[in-house]
């Protein structure tokens, strides 16, 4: 076994910069939050750039327990890639067991050495998926017993064989979980299927219905917005927020999240209204609409995540790449959380900004990537889905003159935000 702990110091040395890191929620039956795959992928830095797979996994997984486990997943599952080298090392010292899914290939190779190795870090507490899983014969079989969740690409599968082999993986007890599900179709094909979890955007894909109308809750939220951003006064607000008591009390709920970073606790409406200011109340309640839903029973929580993920990712690369320019990075945030407004109410984007008033600059980012505010947005999605999108990152952080370990020190803050949000909002 290679033990890189005492005589390898390579994991230790590797700079954050080195690679980007993706997070692709995974969700269950419900819709809800199960977990994330963290995906990697090295950087192009020049000589320092990361070579192998085993100092990549090493890296991400000594960071990953630096900065905290929670912080990059929160309450869910982590599910990291892991190949034979990293199986045959010593860095699982790094990981909580009761946290992570290690996840290992259908092609490796299931040398007696490896499958020793799996079945003792199964003893010890650790799981496996094994991913992209096409066939059950060969080495599907030598790793089936160890394995407590199979991976299936709908990409790569056609429906006839996923109708064969989702039975058979059933039978054996295993946990099915159907990767890159882009549409509602797929996500309800896998369910009938007895799929367990899903992992893709099709929960992220606007589905547009003509003469969608908005809930009266989301109807109060966007009209006291109105308010907000206009010149009315903080009585006139304060009566609005009063009408609707729930309203009132999930605002207050909201408002005094370790997020908002308050000192002191936010008793009354007018106090919320007074020390959180125009811009901080607007946030507060974008970030409503998104909750509203999950209130009346429909579990719209991987939206509401990546929605506050992309509002405070954008925000932090709006304060670092023009730290001076004020509003800039508030700006930002209602960019990145609007971004995915269209995919909650069901209404194209056009016909939402006719609702809500913005900015030409914003705007032009949330219906054409246009401008500062639509390249920062373009990152965040690339980075969401960095398997496909992964060249365009490197163009993109050049043209704003950022480097990738400041991209994932920010990523990291963002997911963190977004969960401490999430916790209180629903």
């Amino acid at each position: 076994m290679i033990d890189i702990s005492s005589n390898d110091t390579t994991a230790k040395n590797l700079r954050v910069r080195e690679f980007y890191l993706g997070r692709q929620p995974i969700l269950d039956r419900n819709q809800g939050l199960f977990g994330y795959e963290l995906l990697f992928r090295n950087a192009p830095v020049g000589p320092a750039n990361i070579t192998s797979n085993l100092t990549a996994t090493a890296s991400v997984i000594a960071h990953a327990s630096q900065l905290g486990m929670e912080k990059t997943i929160g309450d869910a599952l982590g599910f990291v890639n892991v190949d034979a080298d990293v199986i045959m090392s010593d860095i699982f010292s790094f990981l909580p067991r009761e946290r992570v899914v290690l996840e290992i290939v259908e092609t490796m190779k299931a040398s007696e050495p490896v499958l020793t190795r799996m079945a003792e870090l199964v003893s010890q507490g650790f799981r496996f998926a094994l991913d992209d899983v096409t066939v059950d014969t060969g080495h599907v079989s030598d790793f089936l017993p160890l394995v407590e969740y199979v991976k299936m690409d709908m990409r790569n599968l056609p429906l006839s064989n996923l109708m064969k082999l989702a039975p058979r993986f059933k039978q054996d007890g295993k946990k099915l979980v159907a990767e890159k599900v882009e549409t509602r179709e797929e996500f309800k094909n896998c369910l009938d299927l007895g799929f367990d979890y899903f992992q893709g955007y099709y929960f992220a894909k606007p589905v547009i219905m003509s003469g969608k109308k908005l809930s009266p809750s989301q109807l109060a939220v966007m009209e006291l917005m109105t308010l907000v951003t206009s010149d009315a006064d903080n009585l006139e607000i304060e009566r609005a927020i009063k009408r609707d008591v729930s309203l009132a009390l999930n605002l207050l709920r909201l408002v005094n999240t370790p997020a908002v970073g308050a000192r002191q606790r936010i008793d009354s409406l007018s106090q919320a209204v007074t020390i959180l200011g125009r811009r901080q109340l607007q946030r507060w309640l974008q970030i409503m609409l998104y909750a509203e839903p999950s209130k009346r029973g429909h579990s719209m929580t991987p939206l509401l995540m990546l929605a506050t993920t992309r509002g405070r990712l954008l925000e932090l690369l709006a304060n670092k790449l023009r730290p001076s320019q004020r509003g800039v990075a508030d700006t930002a945030f209602t960019v990145g959380i609007m971004s995915l407004m269209d995919t909650l109410f069901g209404i194209p984007m056009a016909e939402i900004l006719t609702q809500i008033p913005v900015g030409e600059d914003v705007a032009d980012a949330l219906m054409f990537r246009g401008g500062f505010y639509g390249d920062l947005l373009k990152l965040a999605e690339c980075i969401e889905r960095i398997e496909e999108m992964e060249d365009h990152i490197v163009p993109t952080l050049r043209d704003l003159a950022m480097s990738t370990d400041e991209l994932v020190e920010l990523e990291m803050a963002a997911f963190e935000w977004s969960d401490n949000v999430v916790r209180y909002a629903l």
